[in-house]
């Protein structure tokens, strides 16, 4: 079976590539013998860690520097790694935000901005991705959804985010749907809290709020980033060839309780 789990040959791309989730996912393609491109939108640094995962596997690994809220810079970033890398095998649509507040007082801009990045910028990349899987008839589409598309999330209260992934894992069955018999495969993501950088900044600040989570989950603990690497890399391989429009979840059994 493992010759099923490798991806050597294939070319992929994950967006937000460049720390947390995202730089776990590029280390875990590379390592299945995938060339990556990583798209980032703030860190030029982003290059030199691409140099650095290259190097370390053996494989093409380039960064490409895209706001994904932008359609046409995201149709750009693509277009170029296309024609870098000759074609597209995997696209994983990990780039994401968050944010938390009382549905009554959300500042609407925050809620534009949430749905511009988390949906809007999801379906920019797989539009753009898209077009050139669907030339070579072949593809797997990987969108990071979350726990939080099923569920509402407590103690704290967010609304919104939780809108943007329910809106991506039903993108993701409508789009697995739509492709089914033109040899794409769409497939979401869904993580529980996962200890990133990001993360521990904030439970430093409010340890109330992950000693609550810790409670919620039967294995009484969060995720560290690279437990996200193995379930990306088998949607991405032909291991999975019969899975598609699926949400597979990654959350210690979060979603159980």
């Amino acid at each position: 079976m493992l010759p099923e789990f490798s991806l050597k040959g294939k070319k992929a791309i994950v967006t937000g590539g460049a720390r947390g989730l995202g730089l776990e996912i590029c280390r875990g393609l590379a390592e299945s013998g995938a060339d990556v491109a990583l798209m980032y939108v703030s860190s030029d640094k982003t290059h030199d860690t691409a140099a650095e995962i290259g190097k370390e596997f053996n494989v093409t690994c380039k960064a490409y520097k895209a706001n994904i809220a932008d359609a046409k810079e995201t149709q750009e970033a693509i277009d170029q790694i296309h024609k870098d890398f000759g074609r597209i095998d995997v696209f994983v649509a990990n780039a994401g935000i968050s944010q938390n507040g009382n549905a009554e007082t959300f500042d609407l801009n925050d809620w534009k901005h949430l749905f511009d990045v988390n949906v809007h910028g999801v379906f920019y990349g797989v539009q753009a991705v898209s077009k050139h899987m669907l030339e070579q008839g072949s593809g797997s589409i990987i969108l990071m959804s979350s726990v939080s598309a099923y569920l509402a999330n407590q103690p704290q209260y967010q609304c919104a985010y939780n809108c943007t992934k329910a809106s991506v894992s039903m993108m993701g069955k409508c789009l697995a749907y739509e492709w089914g018999t033109r040899g794409i495969r769409v497939n979401s993501v869904c993580p529980g809290y996962m200890r990133t950088d990001m993360l521990e900044q904030f439970t430093s600040k409010r340890p109330d709020l992950a000693e609550a989570w810790n409670s919620l989950n039967p294995m009484k603990r969060m995720g560290v980033p690279k437990e996200i690497k193995g379930a990306v890399v088998f949607l991405a391989s032909e291991a999975s060839s019969y899975i598609t429009g699926s949400d597979l979840f990654v959350d210690g059994g979060y979603t159980a309780m």
